[in-house]
């Protein structure tokens, strides 16, 4: 994996991670998913201005472009974040930021059973010490007595966002990236739009905090981050570029401890350790063999 794969992983990892201490203050005060589709419309507004501004337009997406569009609304904005954030009233940000980071395996296993992608024998390992980090850490919070109720919602998210994660090849290739972008979060908040009346009321404590928080994930994980992503998957592919959602646990769980003021015990620091292992044995299995002389 090159240099800038790399940073550009490290990056996405790093702003995707921050999200969830911003989501916890926005729910803490605001209905979640009314909350989300407002971001969501901003943040597509803005990105289909932007593709515009860039030369793009909608006119020229291939139909497995808008297929795609359609399945990333659904999956990685609605049902992903969606979960997320409603999960995130009950649950503490460092804590979905830990389920957040088993959807690799969810890559891999989607990947190899519906895709025919496989992983060699040290990428597989590599995987499974991740997952036995992300576990460490999920564990010391069980123990905390954590809402179970908002951890499934956030596994059922995990896994939406592998199916979306795997949906964004056919997104990346044929160029108008910032354009599908845009697109797919207008169907985000077009979805929840339609869904937050019949369940949530209107419901504001307004604080600077709060506004300060929206404002963060509209443009950071809302444009940013995915823009990253999807440059990132084209670059080295869905299941390759999934690995760097490991290293969402560290930063999620650092931030939250700095700004929410969240435990940061022990066992976060082994799991991250071991997760950091499990991430640098996926990278090396995707490293081309080296090829040796033949004895003379």
């Amino acid at each position: 994996m090159d240099i800038r794969a790399i940073l550009m992983g490290v990056g996405f990892a790093i702003i995707w991670a921050s999200a969830f201490t911003s989501t916890r203050m926005i729910v803490t005060d605001a209905p979640p998913l009314m909350a989300l589709s407002l971001r969501f419309a901003l943040s597509g507004g803005i990105g289909v201005l932007i593709a515009l501004a860039m030369g793009q337009t909608w006119r020229t997406l291939t139909a497995p472009q808008w297929r795609a569009v359609i399945v990333l609304g659904l999956c990685q904005n609605a049902l992903y974040l969606g979960l997320n954030w409603v999960a995130m009233q009950w649950i503490e940000a460092g804590l979905a930021s830990i389920i957040a980071a088993t959807m690799p395996l969810m890559v891999g296993a989607l990947g190899w059973a519906l895709m025919g992608e496989r992983l060699r024998p040290m990428g597989i390992a590599g995987l499974g010490i991740g997952v036995l980090g992300v576990a460490i850490i999920m564990g010391a919070r069980l123990d905390g007595g954590s809402n179970l109720t908002g951890i499934a919602m956030c596994f059922a998210a995990a896994l939406a966002l592998a199916v979306a994660t795997l949906t964004v090849r056919g997104a990346s290739s044929g160029g108008n990236v910032m354009m599908i972008v845009g697109l797919q979060m207008l169907v985000g908040s077009v979805t929840l739009g339609m869904i937050a009346p019949f369940i949530e009321t209107w419901q504001v404590n307004w604080s600077p905090r709060l506004v300060g928080a929206f404002l963060y994930t509209v443009i950071a994980p809302g444009l940013l981050a995915t823009w990253i992503w999807f440059l990132l998957v084209g670059r080295i592919g869905a299941v390759r570029a999934a690995t760097f959602h490991f290293l969402t646990p560290f930063f999620g769980v650092a931030t939250a401890a700095l700004l929410l003021g969240e435990a940061l015990g022990a066992g976060d620091v082994l799991g991250v350790a071991i997760i950091m292992a499990g991430i640098l044995m996926v990278q090396l299995s995707k490293a081309p063999p080296v090829k040796r002389p033949p004895p003379s």
